[in-house]
């Protein structure tokens, strides 16, 4: 190969808590309704099914370590909604990876908000189509820096919160993930071979709604601080 016949895109990264280096990014999954009175507020049993994934497009991942996550308010959408999650970033690869096993694959933590065009969202599933398009758009998936797994060991509890402008939006524990980060580690391993620099955000619990332009959205989960995104004034169509 004599290279590239264009310029190749750059190498999405989100830094490490501390100063302490960058952490690239592979892939992104996300795991759908996985706390149950977020579950029931969107109109589904949680209990009905075993956990289910969708995938961002890295360079959808964004993240500013000085201060707020500009996030212009995307096209074709009237209800853009916010949904604070806890992401895990993967530093070991492996398919088929036991429960037991599952924290080992751990590199670290950190903050995600789950950017969603909700319109979009309910039209697609409504019409039993793919959520692609309400769940996907540029910089739709803000993340604080990552906090090394030394630094906090497992998080199975703590506080999960999401205020709009000083208000509090969303509020709960971590502890109510219907299925634990090990249990979505070793479910998302069946499915995909994972491999160092993939981020799962893990759910988001209930109190999700819209916000607007000019709004200020401080996500924060307990052992990571938190994490700031400014709604910004909508791109000129598509544009990053």
């Amino acid at each position: 190969m004599t290279g590239f016949v264009l310029p190749a895109p750059a190498i999405t990264s989100v830094p490490v808590a501390g100063g302490r280096g960058a952490f690239p990014v592979r892939r992104v999954y996300c795991v759908g309704r996985n706390y149950a009175d977020h579950a029931l507020e969107m109109g589904v049993d949680p209990r009905a099914e075993p956990p289910f994934f969708f995938c961002k497009p890295t360079d959808t991942v964004v993240s500013n370590p000085t201060g707020a996550v500009p996030v212009p308010y995307p096209p074709q959408t009237q209800n853009l909604h916010h949904e604070v999650e806890l992401v895990v970033a993967i530093g070991k690869g492996g398919a088929n990876i036991a429960v037991e096993d599952a924290a080992s694959h751990i590199w670290g933590h950190a903050i995600g908000i789950d950017m969603t065009r909700r319109d979009l969202q309910l039209a697609m599933r409504k019409s039993g189509k793919s959520w692609e398009i309400g769940k996907t758009f540029e910089r739709c998936a803000p993340v604080g820096p990552i906090v090394p797994l030394d630094q906090t060991g497992e998080l199975t509890q703590g506080a999960i919160a999401l205020t709009v402008n000083g208000a509090p939006r969303q509020a709960s524990d971590l502890s109510k993930l219907i299925w634990s980060t090990r249990e979505i580690i070793a479910a998302l391993s069946r499915y995909f071979t994972l491999a160092p620099g993939d981020l799962i955000f893990t759910g988001t619990p209930e109190g999700v709604g819209a916000v607007v332009e000019g709004d200020l959205l401080e996500a924060s989960v307990a052992g990571l601080g938190t994490l700031q995104v400014r709604i910004a004034a909508p791109a000129e169509g598509a544009q990053p």
